[in-house]
């Protein structure tokens, strides 16, 4: 089944697609991404969902990784099941779902399944439909990604209204974060981007990286890459990882974690694009736009 029949099934399951959607109608559905692994995307994205719990916010946190589970490891837990239970049809998504530090509630992924690493249409669609009947009110949805280009990264940015680009002083994870964002923009239309610089020394260097992204994109794309912020390389970040921790959790005084919840406010408080709605399948309310192209 093609992309355009799955998304023609979505507008068939019962109705209208907000008739399904009305428990997290609202709902703010971020994917933090990035190019190559090895840039802390992860830890940004779990730790970025502590942070928007403790600001009192109901938070679904998605481990997309779906073949290589990673948000389990970073937390020590070790869910008793996950994705594909869910995918063969043997637990829903309720059943699945575990609490999470700050009380955020994770969606676990599989580990070392080599089938989970390309979904299938149904099993996405299954995924949406899941979320979409969920019954606990969300109030920001966070979709770890994969890192690199695969199908599985492409749908899931897809499905997210922010994209948050992971980016190091690395010069392959600039080099390969252009590629996502030159793969999302002129096959998916995607055309906004914001950048976060982990692991650099100052404010400096993550300008400086950040400059290096956005020139080559506005020079060869049609897209806006906005600059989010950055967190600097800390002790307490390495630590909290060999202790299976989130740094923002048990070192909240910590300069990275300041630095990640000024993000964390930002986000929040920034109004959310409405209008040129991009995507394929949105979680949550959004619209859904058949695509045959």
């Amino acid at each position: 089944m093609d992309q355009a029949q799955t998304l023609r099934r979505i507008g068939n399951t019962g109705g209208s697609i907000e008739s399904i959607r009305k428990p997290n109608t609202g709902a703010k559905v971020i994917a933090v991404t990035s190019g190559k692994g090895g840039v802390g995307k992860t830890n940004i994205a779990a730790n970025l969902a502590y942070l928007f719990s403790k600001m009192g916010k109901k938070v679904l946190l998605l481990d997309a990784d779906a073949g290589l589970a990673n948000i389990d490891v970073l937390l020590g837990i070790s869910p008793h099941f996950n994705l594909y239970h869910l995918f063969r049809g043997e637990k829903t998504l309720p059943e699945i779902a575990i609490k999470g530090p700050g009380g955020m509630i994770i969606i676990p992924a599989a580990s070392g399944i080599q089938q989970m690493a390309d979904l299938s249409a149904g099993q996405k669609l299954t995924l949406v439909e899941e979320l979409d009947n969920y019954n606990e009110k969300i109030d920001v949805m966070i979709i770890d990604t994969a890192a690199g280009i695969t199908g599985n990264v492409m749908y899931f940015n897809t499905a997210a209204r922010d994209i948050i680009v992971v980016i190091s002083p690395d010069p392959t994870s600039l080099t390969d974060s252009y590629a996502l964002i030159k793969i999302l923009s002129q096959g998916y239309a995607v055309h906004h981007f914001k950048v976060l610089a982990n692991m650099v020394k100052d404010a400096g260097e993550a300008f400086e990286v950040y400059k290096r992204l956005s020139g080559a994109t506005n020079h060869f794309l049609n897209v806006s890459v906005g600059y989010l912020g950055y967190v600097t390389r800390d002790r307490c970040v390495s630590a909290s990882i060999k202790q299976q921790s989130l740094f923002a959790e048990i070192y909240p005084s910590s300069r990275a974690s300041r630095l990640l919840a000024a993000i964390a406010d930002e986000i929040w408080r920034e109004e959310s694009r409405t209008s040129g709605s991009r995507g394929m399948i949105k979680f949550f309310g959004d619209a859904v736009v058949d695509r045959d192209d």
